[in-house]
C-alpha cells in the first residue's frame, strides 16, 4: 500500500518569496487597478476635454470660412458697383451741351461728395458753364473701359479709360483720349465720387 503526500497551500513555495496570505484567489493586483484607474482617466479626458476643444475648433473655422466666403461676395458686389458707378459718373461729370451745360453739369454734381463736389461746383459755375454758353461748346465723354483697382464695402478706386469730342461752335470735333484714377465712396448705398485724378 502506498502513502500518499498532501501538501497544503502554506507548505508550498513558489519561490517568490512574497506573502499570499489573506489574497482571495481571482482578486486583481494593485497595479492592475492602477492601470485600470489610468484607462478611465484618459478615457475622461479625452471625452470631457478634447472632443469639446475639438468642436470648439471647428466650429469657429466653420465661422470663419462662411465670414469669409460673405466678404469675397461683398467686395465683388463693391468692385462691380463701383466700376459701374466710375463710368455712369465719368460720363456725366466731362460731358454737357452749349444750351444745356447748366442742366447737366448741376445733375452731375449729385455724384460727387465732399471736397471734390465743392471744387468742381466752383469750376462749373466760374469757367465751364460761361464758357459753354459764350463759345458754344458741347463735349461728349464715353468710357471704352475701366477697372478696378480696390473695392470694399465702403471705398472704391477705378481706373477709367476716357475718350471725349469737343466741339467749339461750328468747328470740326476735336477728339481726346485719357485716363482718369476715379475714387468713391459709398454714402448711403450710393456710389459718389470724392477725386477724380488725370493721370
Amino acid at each position: 500500500m502506498a502513502v500518499q503526500t498532501v501538501a497544503t497551500i502554506e507548505d508550498v513555495d513558489d519561490g517568490s518569496g512574497g506573502d499570499t496570505e489573506g489574497e482571495p484567489v481571482g482578486t486583481p493586483s494593485g497595479d492592475t487597478v492602477d492601470r485600470s484607474r489610468r484607462r478611465k482617466s484618459g478615457s475622461r479626458i479625452v471625452a470631457f476635454g478634447v472632443l469639446p476643444g475639438v468642436a470648439l475648433v471647428l466650429a469657429l473655422a466653420a465661422a470663419f470660412l462662411k465670414w469669409q466666403d460673405s466678404s469675397i461676395r461683398d467686395a465683388d458686389v463693391a468692385r462691380m458697383e463701383s466700376v459701374q458707378a466710375a463710368r455712369d459718373s465719368t460720363v456725366g461729370i466731362l460731358s454737357y451741351g452749349a444750351d444745356t451745360a447748366e442742366k447737366e453739369l448741376g445733375a452731375a454734381r449729385s455724384r460727387l461728395t465732399g471736397a471734390f463736389q465743392e471744387s468742381y461746383s466752383s469750376l462749373i459755375r466760374d469757367v465751364v458753364i460761361p464758357g459753354a454758353k459764350q463759345r458754344q461748346i458741347s463735349t461728349v465723354a464715353t468710357v471704352p473701359a475701366a477697372a478696378s483697382v480696390s473695392a470694399d464695402l465702403n471705398h472704391g478706386v477705378v481706373l477709367v479709360f476716357v475718350n471725349q469730342a469737343a466741339t467749339a461752335g461750328s468747328d470740326a470735333p476735336t477728339d481726346t483720349a485719357s485716363t482718369v484714377r476715379v475714387t468713391l465712396d459709398n454714402v448711403d448705398g450710393h456710389w459718389l465720387v470724392s477725386k477724380f485724378d488725370p493721370i
